[in-house]
């Protein structure tokens, strides 16, 4: 019978190497997980120095508790792969769509009759990012330490959000975890479907911003001082617009690089100043007020505010303590401090239409529509209805902003090109005219 060598984690969390026979490598996995054990690596071949238990069948280093495997003279220990990686700082974290990845992958090994430990434990051997990787393999390390995994996924808040601890740690509850991650994969999916939308409207018309700028900063800089020279040489008088160009490409030539700078340095002010609790409340508030803009932004934040509170409802999350969760993952803060501000004025812990309603930043047409779930016992029904409705609005705020702001961005970048244009012309149509007389 085929000798496989193996190295798995015990229920302690401690390392243990052995060897194991079975027929195949499936069947030496089942085993070890008979035993308590989470397989980290299974291979064929053992060595022969392994001294074998009589009645398990495998053979370990040492008597009773596996413990670690000491290194072999002029060999060194083995140790877990290292990969060198340089933060800067910051926290390690796993970007939204690798979250959305690992969720489902975990609900479908879940629901296919894998255990939780083997399922983390599988995840975290893919090799996909050294940052995944890690943040996984923590999990499964917790998993087998005995800690739940809403208390494991509170290690790494940086990754997972408060939505995301409270709806598993209520799908362990209630005895759901799969459905749980199937309604976080699903929230998460509607999420990224949303930002990509408003990112899909914006590339296009940001790609002739940047390429018109480009464009008019060339002219001024390169085309426009060899006509200035040979406009001076002619000694004629040059028309206001002709004059109004040269002087400002003479300016960019002389003090640009001070623009630029100035530019730049009031750029990086005004981001960290807008990072500070009054700069985001003042920038969000101006944000509400912009023209088209504003319709995008309210109607994103209604839709996440609807589907965020009706997934914790369906996984039995109380009303207080999600509306508590739903605030901090709104994006704007004025509606985030509404929130807030709705939850200190609910009364009976499960009401929440009028206490939205009073703050008058939430439109009419949602509050109505959870007071009618309300009355029905449906809540989790009805934020689901008003989530469409705004998803539906957002489909048809982004085309209306594409609709619009493209041909305005065109038109400005023709009326700043046409102005250089025609400022040209009419210096060379004044020169040749003075050379006819």
């Amino acid at each position: 019978m085929p000798t496989f060598a193996y190295t798995a984690r015990t229920t302690a969390g401690e390392k243990t190497d052995g060897t194991i026979e079975a027929p195949d490598r499936r069947s030496a996995l089942t085993a070890l997980e008979r035993r308590g054990m989470v397989p980290v690596s299974v291979r064929e071949g053992g060595g022969a120095s392994s001294s074998r238990s009589p009645k398990s069948g495998t053979r370990t280093r040492g008597k009773g508790k596996a413990p670690k495997a000491p290194p072999r003279a002029g060999r060194k220990a083995k140790t877990e792969p290292q990969s060198f990686n340089i933060t800067f700082g910051k926290k390690k974290k796993m970007a939204m769509r690798e979250v959305l990845t690992f969720t489902r992958e975990l609900g479908d090994l879940i629901n296919s009759g894998m255990t939780l430990g083997n399922a983390l434990n599988s995840l975290s051997r893919r090799k996909t990012n050294p940052v995944q990787d890690e943040i996984i393999a923590g999990l499964r390390d917790e998993i087998i330490k005995g800690a739940s995994l809403s208390d494991a996924l509170g290690g790494h808040r940086e990754t997972f959000s408060n939505l995301y601890i409270s709806m598993v740690r209520a799908g362990e509850a209630s005895g759901e975890v799969p459905e749980a991650l199937e309604r976080l994969a699903q929230h998460y999916e509607r999420i990224m479907a949303a930002r990509e939308k408003v990112i899909g409207a914006l590339t296009y018309p940001l790609i002739v911003m940047i390429v018109g700028f480009i464009t008019i900063i060339f002219t001024m800089t390169f085309v426009i001082p060899k006509f200035s020279k040979v406009f001076a040489e002619l000694g004629a008088t040059l028309p206001l617009p002709t004059r109004m160009m040269i002087g400002f490409s003479s300016f960019l030539l002389a003090w640009g690089w001070l623009v630029a700078i100035l530019v730049v340095v009031g750029v990086i002010a005004f981001n960290r100043w807008i990072r500070t609790e009054s700069g985001e409340l003042w920038w969000h508030r101006q944000l509400l007020r912009m023209p088209i803009a504003h319709r995008i932004i309210t109607s994103n934040a209604y839709a996440q505010f609807a589907r965020t509170l009706s997934a914790l409802l369906n996984n039995g999350v109380p009303v207080l303590q999600a509306l508590s969760i739903v605030e901090n993952t709104m994006g704007n803060q004025v509606i985030a401090r509404e929130i807030h501000e709705a939850r200190e004025r609910v009364t009976d812990g499960s009401t929440i239409s009028k206490p939205l309603a009073a703050g008058k930043v939430f439109p009419q047409l949602l509050t109505d529509m959870l007071a009618v779930g309300e009355e029905s016992g449906d809540m989790a029904g009805a934020l689901g209805h008003i989530a469409k409705r705004y998803d539906d609005d957002l489909d048809r705020n982004v085309k209306i902003l594409t609709t619009v702001l493209e041909p305005i961005m065109i038109l400005g970048i023709a009326v700043g090109v046409g102005f250089v244009a025609i400022s040209m012309l009419m210096a060379v149509f004044e020169l040749t005219s003075g050379l006819n007389i």
